[in-house]
């Protein structure tokens, strides 16, 4: 029987993460350096300089080092890492992308995790403030909008913020639920967004426990679009409204007067309005 040391165990996990270090990363890594026209030993004696001003020994890179992460013999520290992104020229998480690490699914992946405890993430970072900022300029633009699929929506826009570009470009579909539809109101609000998998039209009829987890549908009427609950029966769709929005429920011909788009899997939603100081913070 033997214990491992802290130490041990970081020298393991070293080994592990050298052993998944990818090639092909390195040889990325190789025609960033090369693009520039540095050597090895350019960046070697760069990295003291900002090893200097970080005041630690954990940003250098000896152009040995360098050779062997480059020939997929090693992986690059965090620290190190950091060092290649100054020279070459590119943002931290870039650079980390480049490297395999998918930095950018990284809140995806957290939102997937069943976290015990109720906690408070804080404050929007400062990053993100601008982005705020615009978010009440959109809020304000959609207001006048019905519901819609996105790519549809923003057609005629002549700005289109970013966070509707990725909306489009993405393999799901995404629609907005018009600021006077209270089709299923309070569970899907009017002004929210909603994530459509188009794989799934197959209307299931039973194995929900309520009106909390029923299948949504977005749904293309022949003049407009409508988020719902949805049956068939005898060649005809038809809609359910939430007891609350105080709508009838509406039969329509199927697939002659109705089409499918696909099942809402996810909803992004105010559930209060936002007051004008808020707005304007």
């Amino acid at each position: 029987m033997f214990a491992l040391t802290s130490n041990d165990s970081l020298g393991m996990g070293r080994l592990m993460w050298a052993s998944s270090w990818n090639p092909e990363w390195g040889k990325r890594l190789r025609a960033e350096r090369e693009r520039l026209g540095l050597s090895l030993r350019d960046v070697e004696t760069l990295s003291h300089s900002i090893a200097e001003r970080r005041q630690s020994s954990d940003y250098q890179i000896a152009r040995t080092s360098l050779a062997d992460i480059e020939n997929g013999k090693c992986a690059p520290t965090l620290h190190r890492l950091y060092t290649l992104s100054v020279i070459y020229g590119h943002d931290y998480d870039r650079l980390a992308i480049m490297c395999g690490v998918p930095v950018s699914e990284s809140l995806t992946e957290h939102k997937t995790l069943r976290l015990p405890h109720t906690y408070l993430i804080g404050p929007a970072p400062e990053a993100y403030k601008s982005v705020m900022q615009s978010a009440a300029k959109l809020r304000e633009k959609l207001r006048v909008e019905r519901t819609n699929l996105v790519p549809k929506m923003i057609e005629t826009w002549d700005e289109v913020p970013l966070v509707l570009q990725l909306m489009t470009g993405s393999d799901a579909l995404y629609g907005y639920v018009g600021i006077d539809d209270y089709t299923l109101y309070p569970l899907v609000r009017p002004g929210a967004f909603v994530r459509i998998d188009p794989r799934q039209k197959k209307i299931p009829s039973v194995g929900w426990r309520g009106d909390h987890d029923r299948p949504i549908f977005f749904v293309e009427l022949r003049e407009h679009y409508v988020c719902t609950w949805c049956e068939m029966l005898d060649g005809r769709l038809i809609l359910f409204s939430s007891q609350q929005s105080k709508r009838r429920t509406q039969h329509v011909r199927y697939p002659t007067e109705a089409t499918i788009v696909g099942r809402v899997t996810g909803i992004t939603q105010d559930i209060v309005e936002p007051s004008a100081p808020e707005v304007r913070a």
